[in-house]
């Protein structure tokens, strides 16, 4: 997994330093960014059901709030780790203490009251579950990313051409123009 996410970043940044002088070999290091990000994520998928663990689609709560938090460090990530551990442990919101009823120990009771659990009707996931699936989350972001740069390095390339094929055409409009190289 790390020999993966190593080769992701190294070929992004080398085809970014190669784009100058081929776009060719710009868009090759892309597309190899791009596999080993989607290697990646599918050992991110195996590992949750290797150990048995939830893979949740992208609409799941805990991960709509990990989007919405748009962590850009490690401990950030960690807070909202521990946040949402917090938040299933208790069955409130941790920010301001409520559930989806209300504050926290203000419900009525009468006769007619029907005694509910306290806890929470989920169990609490293992940071493994959170950490996998927001790594898968951020994961499908860079891959849709990288698909847009390919495609526009790919236009680029078919538009422009390469490199070299740039300088013959400065050559030949040069000539043409009745300067003498």
């Amino acid at each position: 997994m790390v020999q993966a996410a190593r080769s992701g970043v190294q070929n992004i940044a080398e085809g970014s330093q190669a784009s100058g002088t081929s776009k060719k070999t710009e868009l090759k290091l892309t597309n190899v960014a791009r596999a080993s990000l989607e290697e990646l994520a599918l050992d991110y998928e195996d590992f949750l059901r290797q150990h048995g663990l939830p893979l949740w689609p992208p609409d799941h709560p805990a991960l709509q709030r990990f989007k919405a938090k748009r962590c850009a460090t490690l401990e950030e990530v960690r807070a909202w780790v521990e946040e949402e551990r917090r938040r299933a442990r208790t069955g409130t919101d941790t920010r301001t203490n409520t559930d989806e009823h209300g504050p926290a120990g203000t419900g009525a009771t009468d006769a007619s009251s029907v005694p509910v659990r306290a806890g929470p009707c989920e169990s609490v996931p293992s940071s493994a579950t959170l950490v996998a699936n927001a790594a898968l989350s951020l994961l499908n972001l860079c891959c849709y990313f990288l698909d847009r740069q390919l495609a526009a390095q790919a236009a680029a390339f078919e538009n422009e051409g390469g490199f070299t094929e740039r300088l013959y055409r400065v050559r030949r409009e040069r000539r043409e123009g009745g300067e003498v190289d």
